[in-house]
């Protein structure tokens, strides 16, 4: 049956969600100030956002360059709110990603990096980015080829490349997880994110692999166990 969303309804949604964070961080002895939402506003209507930002959302992300920008544009009006590019880009579409958007959590190319310091540097701006890794082997998925650790040296190579680049700051990475009934199927996932965050640590030092956006409206509890600094959530939220 479907609901009808109210300002009230999603307020209540997110009051859960950081619930279960709390929850969650603490089964793991973590402080749960470390996980941070990004509502997943993507195929929601302008004024669905606008309900969810008045019901305290204040980091949005969006898997739709074109479409996000249309949005980003319509509720300029609204202060306070930082837009996260989650969804894979296509390097065409590069230049749309730096001045509208805070992070990008879905860099799975060199071609792709390339592009974005260039259009960052033409704003005079540096792009927080992670790097979207595949630690799954679906061939559905995006992101660097990473679900054997026998692929990870080749890895250090392509990163070495982007973390020189001027006008983009790799922050760490990302993934997602399959699709799974039972959210603890998902754990193993993203432990091996946690791995690659640990290996890239110790062969590019100089860069702060800190920060892992990995768990959806299905797994995040589990995530945030597993060490998810982000957490991407829409059904759990705007249904």
């Amino acid at each position: 049956m479907e609901t009808t969303l109210s300002v009230e309804l999603i307020h209540r949604r997110l009051e859960q969600v950081y619930e279960r964070v709390d929850r969650a961080a603490l089964s793991a002895g973590r402080d749960a100030s470390e996980v941070r939402l990004v509502v997943v506003t993507k195929k929601h209507p302008v004024d669905v956002i606008e309900m969810a930002c008045q019901a305290g959302a204040t980091r949005l992300g969006e898997n739709y360059a074109d479409e996000a920008v249309e949005k980003i544009r319509a509720l300029a009006g609204i202060k306070g709110v930082e837009w996260h590019m989650i969804g894979h880009v296509q390097s065409r579409k590069a230049n749309l990603i730096c001045p509208h958007f805070a992070w990008l959590h879905s860099l799975d190319s060199l071609k792709l990096a390339k592009r974005l310091d260039r259009f960052a540097g033409e704003h005079s701006l540096t792009l927080p980015v992670l790097m979207e890794c595949n630690v799954s082997g679906e061939e559905s998925k995006f992101g660097w080829a990473a679900w054997q650790d026998e692929m990870w040296p080749d890895l250090v190579t392509a990163y070495d490349e982007i973390v020189s680049l001027p006008n983009l700051e790799v922050r760490g990475l990302m993934t997602m997880a399959p699709y799974l009934p039972d959210p603890e199927d998902a754990r193993p996932f993203f432990r091996k994110l946690r791995g690659l965050q640990s290996f890239l640590t110790l062969r590019l030092p100089q860069v702060s692999w800190g920060e892992l956006s990995m768990g959806m409206s299905a797994d995040f509890d589990v995530a945030v166990q597993e060490g998810a600094t982000w957490i991407r959530v829409g059904q759990a939220i705007l249904g």
